[in-house]
């Protein structure tokens, strides 16, 4: 019977343990059990399972294990009450003698395993033989097994474990001449590899699921075999060579290089084989994927008979397996390297040769391997030509990464000539754009641009993408648009390609210029591509008119939406309809229309997925993440948020949306420093605001900071500059999240009248704009004024609009704050105080849902104040003994968070000394050493 589950082992032993039957290979008859498996597969595991499991059951057992040095026998001590383990000693050399202070063992361990074996068939008991790496044993070991198997004592369970790939006879795990009797129940358990989730699980427990992002796992995957041991010290690797960074790459997994163990196998196995046979191990190195038995040949350099010969060698040795379609390889991919680096240089050279000719055979032509064994193989202009081919492929087939990684290796030499460079720098510009671009892309593209000999249209297309580039994925955007702006004079010869240029200078998102600037390239742009009569640069056009129009909330972008070309079966017409609705989708995000914004993002990373456009795909995911932070979608967002952000770490760009949504995240909850770090620290507000809805976006939080930090000043110097900002521009709808914090600390430094142009300007500026958002915040900015005002039922009908918008959108973090000012100016006035009460109460409660802590304690602090303002608090004051007091617990929590005890003080309405008071008595009832791990609740927490 065979079967590749191990669970099937446990089921064998709980039948073979029972009692013994009369005769017969039924329940409690003798039984063997063959496990077979290549290295590293866990039969060791198994069979040390097994054992504790007899162990367990009061069953006598011999384990030996065979090794090129002989067998090591070990018997345990006879079971008791506690079953200590197995006791192993060497057949030879023998023990050293014991110190004459030492006890005698109770049961010393049997000297070799004829003997073991003896002793126990002696006991007429029930007991269990496990004989590990038979494929080792010696000619006696495996006839005393032999016999044992064929008398078949009635007490025998048996569990013999090997390599198939290294047996002495292929197939026959005791050898030739052995005999299963009729009594004796057999069973073949096979252990095979782990799948792909099984890897996965396992990188995970080792090294973090947040830490391994998929291709690194689907790679460690292919190049392990699925093997459990090499994955297991692969991610030993891994561990030690981290540098504790959050996020590891397919670049850390190929500097780690092969494990130790794995390498030493191969090239002990590789060894091994005769010296005219390991040609054939040598080629397989060489050509490291697995290949038909005439093209393995070929590049060993054999004839068909003996390469067919070496081939059946290099199989039985286990140096080399069969993959199910009949092609060959070796036993685990990666241990292809450790060969080839003891290839000697000139047969490596003349092989690679070899293996260029063989593959130059094939239809269609696998043309990136072609290219990397012309390279080593010396061929330049062919390597050259081969590179090119297999970068226009990997294109044509959406990888562009693939392309990226081979076009960078090739531009970064010197020594390639200009007439080669001329050709494939604009391919690797092209597929930065679209793909993920790595930190090396930029610098290549810039050296290459240094060489004035180039042509200059082919500069400008080369700088056409570098412009992309930089403006799209590395928050570069002044020198994005000064690229591109070269790029349009460059290309006076390419009007289709100046077409593009014009069109992404159009885009207001990619610059901090006047958005008068970007509608004039806008309209050039248009008419370029009019007149052009070009598919891709009308369709180019077209979705970037598409965006700009939503960026700025124009109501025509709807249309120009609608007559996109998204059945277009044009591959790069397709990569531009995706890119148009994925910016469409990020701009009706800062609109507020968030359910329009779902269905656009859907549809363009569908289109995105089909045509290749990784960038796009990503650029999608972060967007999606500021989305589910709108719409209050929170658990998990923060684990999403920091995989997403660790991902960008060679494209701050696209981290942005990840940063922003960490950053408010962070503030929600009380923990400032690391809200501060999110939304103000390296790399995430640019001096260039290539991004102006994220930075106006972290402005209002850093003013929001400040202000409960009472720090007035710093407050408006952040609103100020924020405000100069969004003016400049001309994009009002990008300050739904600023304006109410910019208006409020304008007001809370007494500057009423400043208060007061500054929402005129933005009701101003929100004119013909489709942007519920802003419509909203504009309410919220108008309620604050009337609330300076003392206008307090005024300003209490003006937050509930505010309110009653957010909530259409929906956005209820946002509507909960809203619903909270309306409250609280109802309070102020005096009207129906027992309804706002109810309010905040229900404002607590929605906070605490959403895991916005620090927001929920500044609310409770508030009703807190207004019912001790209302009620005569009864005399004395109640004993929580060694439990926290609410007030204690509340201060606990927000100390955990990070905040000073100022800042917790600001958010309870409580003196400085008081929550020194509570902060002490609350680290002396939870015995804690440190203000993070005060929190009793804090883990319990949703992301």
């Amino acid at each position: 019977m065979d079967t590749r589950s191990d669970e099937a082992a446990d089921r064998w032993l709980e039948r073979t343990l029972s009692a013994p039957s009369a005769g017969g290979s039924g329940p409690g008859g003798p039984a063997l059990l063959l496990v077979e498996g290549a290295a590293g597969t866990g039969k060791t595991r198994l069979a040390t399972r097994l054992v504790e499991t007899a162990g367990g059951r009061s069953v006598r057992s011999v384990t030996v294990s065979f090794s090129s040095y002989g067998a090591t026998v070990g018997v345990p001590r006879p079971p008791g009450p506690k079953a200590p383990g197995d006791v192993r000693t060497p057949r030879t050399p023998a023990p050293p003698a014991r110190a004459a202070a030492d006890p005698p063992a109770a049961d010393p361990p049997a000297a070799d395993l004829p003997s073991a074996v003896d002793s126990l068939l002696e006991q007429g008991d029930r007991f269990l033989l496990v004989a590990e790496d038979v494929h080792r044993a010696d000619r006696a070991s495996l006839d005393l097994l032999r016999g044992l198997v064929e008398r078949a004592p009635a007490g025998l369970t048996a569990v013999v474990t090997y390599r198939p790939e290294e047996l002495r006879e292929p197939g026959l795990a005791l050898g030739k001449g052995a005999h299963f009797p009729a009594a004796l129940a057999v069973l073949r358990l096979r252990l095979g590899p782990l799948d792909a989730g099984q890897v996965r699980t396992l990188v995970a427990e080792g090294l973090g699921e947040s830490r391994c992002p998929t291709d690194l796992i689907m790679r460690l995957f292919e190049c392990s075999g699925g093997v459990p041991q090499v994955v297991a010290d692969v991610v030993a690797l891994l561990r030690e060579s981290g540098d504790g960074r959050e996020r590891l790459s397919v670049r850390d997994l190929a500097a780690v290089g092969v494990p130790p163990r794995l390498a030493e196998l191969a090239l002990g196995r590789t060894a091994a084989l005769r010296e005219r046979i390991r040609p054939v191990a040598w080629a397989a190195a060489v050509l490291d994927e697995p290949v038909e038995a005439e093209e393995l040949s070929a590049v060993a350099g054999l004839r068909r008979e003996e390469g067919t010969d070496a081939l059946v060698e290099a199989l039985r040795a286990g140096v080399l397996r069969e993959d199910g379609e009949g092609r060959y390889g070796f036993f685990v991919p990666m241990a292809a390297a450790a060969v080839y680096g003891q290839v000697p240089g000139p047969v490596r050279r003349e092989m690679h040769r070899r293996a260029a000719t063989a593959l130059g055979r094939r239809n269609p032509v696998p043309w990136v391997p072609l290219a990397r064994h012309r390279r080593h193989g010396g061929q330049v202009k062919a390597w050259l030509r081969a590179v090119e081919h297999a970068a226009l492929q990997c294109a044509a087939d959406g990888d562009h990464q693939a392309a990226i990684d081979l076009l960078e290796r090739t531009l970064s030499r010197p020594t390639v000539p200009l007439s080669a460079r001329a050709r494939l720098a604009p391919l690797l510009a092209h597929s930065a754009v679209l793909g993920l671009r790595s930190d090396q892309t930029v610098t290549v593209l810039r050296q290459i641009l240094d060489e004035q000999s180039l042509p200059a249209a082919v500069r400008g297309q080369i700088r056409l993408d570098l412009g992309l580039l930089l403006c799209n994925q590395a928050v570069a955007g002044m020198q994005g648009w000064l690229e591109l702006q070269q790029a349009v004079e460059e290309l006076e010869e390419r009007p289709l390609m100046a077409a593009r240029a014009m069109a992404a200078l159009a885009m207001p998102l990619l610059s901090t210029v006047p958005l008068e600037r970007n509608l004039y390239w806008l309209e050039r742009a248009e008419k370029a591509g009019a007149d052009s009569g070009d598919e891709e640069a009308a369709t180019a056009v077209a979705a970037n008119r598409a965006g700009t129009l939503m960026y700025i909330g124009d109501p025509s972008a709807w249309q120009v939406l609608e007559q996109l070309p998204r059945e277009t079966d044009d591959p790069a017409c397709r990569q531009h309809v995706a890119r148009g609705l994925c910016n469409a989708a990020d701009g009706a995000l800062w609109l507020g229309q968030l359910g329009p914004a779902r269905g656009l993002l859907a549809e363009g990373v569908e289109l995105a997925a089909r045509s290749g456009a990784s960038y796009v795909e990503q650029g999608a995911r972060g967007t999606l993440l500021l989305l589910d932070w709108a719409e209050g979608n929170w658990a998990e967002l923060t684990t999403r948020a920091r995989a997403f952000v660790a991902e960008a770490d060679t494209m701050p760009g696209q981290g942005v949306d990840g940063r922003t949504a960490l950053g408010l995240m962070a503030l929600s909850r009380g923990e400032w420093q690391q809200a501060t770090a999110w939304l103000a620290g390296e790399g995430s507000r640019e001096t260039n605001g290539s991004a102006v809805p994220h930075t106006a976006t972290a402005s209002g939080a850093l003013i929001r900071m400040a202000l409960v930090r009472d720090d007035v000043e710093s407050a408006v110097a952040e609103a100020s500059m924020a405000w100069d900002r969004i003016r400049d521009k001309g994009v009002w709808v990008w300050a739904a999240e600023l304006a109410p914090w910019a208006v409020d600390a304008t007001l809370r430094a007494g500057r009423r009248d400043t208060a007061r142009g500054m929402v005129l300007e933005y009701e101003v500026g929100l004119e013909g704009r489709q942007a519920p958002a802003s419509s909203a915040a504009l309410n919220w900015c108008r309620a604050l004024l009337a609330e300076a005002d003392g206008e307090h039922r005024e300003a209490a009908e003006l937050y509930r609009r505010a309110a009653i918008l957010y909530a259409g959108l929906p956005r209820p973090y946002a509507t909960v704050l809203a619903t909270e000012g309306a409250a609280r100016c109802r309070l102020a006035s005096g009207a129906d105080t027992a309804a706002a009460v109810g309010e905040l109460t229900s404002c607590v409660q929605q906070l605490t849902e959403l895991g916005a802590v620090w927001d929920a304690a500044r609310i409770r602090a508030e009703l807190r104040a207004h019912q001790g303002a209302d009620e005569q608090r009864p005399r004395g004051r109640p004993s929580y003994g060694d439990q926290l007091s609410p007030r204690e617990q509340e201060v606990a929590d927000l100390a955990a968070t990070g905040l000073t005890n100022r800042e917790i003080a600001a958010t309870l309405h409580l003196s400085p000394r008081t929550v020194e008071q509570h902060v002490a008595r609350a680290r002396r009832k939870l015995e804690s050493q440190s203000r993070q791990n005060l929190s009793r609740t804090r883990s319990q927490r949703p992301d």
